[in-house]
């Protein structure tokens, strides 16, 4: 079984050993959930990518060291989907907002509806007598962890199965999950009910479930919905302005690492800051508290980069909440994008000058619709940045 150490050093090492794989194995293969004990067709990069703990740019970098484009591109479309929805939603920031309305609304309606919440108990305990879902839900609270391909059929069963709603199975994925992440989480969940891509929905076939399993499931055809109508909802808003990148400092200034961003070294910072703040605890993603899991693997990534950041840097270095730092210097972050960390940073201290990556700047643009117009663009963000 493949472990998760929450350090950059060992994501830099996973990435070098899974390189031979991100060609044509990975496009034939990554569909398939082996289980947990062998996850050898995915990197399993993804908690490391969500905090950054490597950037998309080093992946992007591996994949090209050992294949051509071409026979890499599946691999670096799916690294990039996660760019993709970062950027969507940062151009509508406003679905986050009534994603959070309509969750907090849901667990008023637990607290008072027993048949609903009856359903909802028996779905994140893993008993409802659906064999595959009832080991994904205990495989996620287990191990924090759940093939990609698993979640969509987890996410349709739970929405058009058992007819529970979808924002509390986000709400679910969100506190557990390693990877955990507002807009990749928030946004797959819209897109298996519907409103993503206004009536496109994903309904999970048994057939699908059996073959891309290798038989370690098989449900029955009665077991599962057979239809997937589009959940109600408001449509999707415009896409609005890009937010704008903070001038570099010219100037001692602070700097803020967080658990969206723990690549420092990878940043393109004119000069050493003076002081260097690290958060010193994971930010609550949703009603619940986080899982051990999906906790820990924070914790970890935020205390390997404090210990890298102490080595690095010729300054004091402090574990600190956003609440508590210092106004002495100009504070400044690598960006952190719309989600849990960035509404508390903001809520306790507005004045943060935030710096936007070279690969967001260059792609969010392009996350103004599909992933069809977004991926057009993949090929001119590498060879904008010399990636390939």
């Amino acid at each position: 079984m493949i472990g998760f150490p929450p350090t950059r050093k060992a994501a830099l090492a996973r990435a070098a050993a899974f390189a031979p794989a991100m060609g044509r194995r990975y496009t034939d293969t990554r569909n398939y959930d082996f289980g947990p004990a062998d996850r050898s067709n995915v990197s399993a990069l993804s908690p490391h990518v969500r905090h950054r703990l490597i950037t998309e740019e080093e992946l992007a970098r591996t994949a090209l060291s050992a294949h051509s484009f071409d026979a890499g591109e599946k691999f670096l479309q799916e690294v990039f989907w996660r760019t993709y929805w970062k950027g969507w939603l940062e151009l509508r920031p406003s679905v986050w907002a009534q994603y959070q309305v309509a969750r907090d609304d849901w667990f008023t309606v637990l607290g008072k509806d027993r048949a609903v919440r009856a359903a909802y108990d028996e779905a994140i305990a893993g008993n409802t007598s659906i064999d595959c879902f009832d080991a994904w839900a205990q495989e996620l609270a287990e191990h924090g962890y759940l093939h990609n391909h698993a979640r969509m059929w987890f996410a349709s069963i739970w929405i058009f199965t058992l007819g529970l709603p979808w924002e509390l199975g986000a709400d679910f994925f969100l506190t557990h999950l390693m990877d955990g992440d507002a807009a990749s989480n928030t946004l797959s969940w819209r897109w298996v009910a519907g409103l993503q891509t206004s009536g496109k929905t994903y309904l999970a076939r048994p057939s699908n479930i059996e073959k891309f399993t290798k038989g370690r499931f098989a449900p029955e055809a009665a077991s599962l919905a057979v239809q997937a109508p589009a959940v109600a909802g408001l449509e999707n808003p415009p896409a609005g302005d890009m937010p704008i990148s903070a001038a570099l400092p010219g100037g001692d200034y602070a700097l803020l690492l967080h658990e969206d961003d723990c690549a420092f070294e990878t940043l393109a910072l004119p000069r050493a800051p003076a002081k260097v703040y690290v958060q010193a605890a994971p930010t609550q993603r949703g009603r619940q508290p986080l899982s051990q899991a999906a906790a820990a693997f924070t914790q970890g990534a935020l205390d390997d980069t404090a210990a890298r950041a102490a080595a690095h840097f010729a300054c004091p270095v402090e574990r600190s909440s956003p609440e508590a730092l210092a106004r002495d210097l100009p504070l400044y972050a690598s960006y952190a994008p719309t989600g849990p960390f960035r509404d508390m940073a903001e809520k306790h201290r507005a004045a943060i000058h935030w710096i936007i990556r070279p690969i967001d700047g260059f792609l969010w643009p392009f996350a103004t619709k599909g992933f069809f117009k977004f991926k057009s663009a993949i090929p001119k963000a590498l060879d904008a940045l010399g990636l390939r």
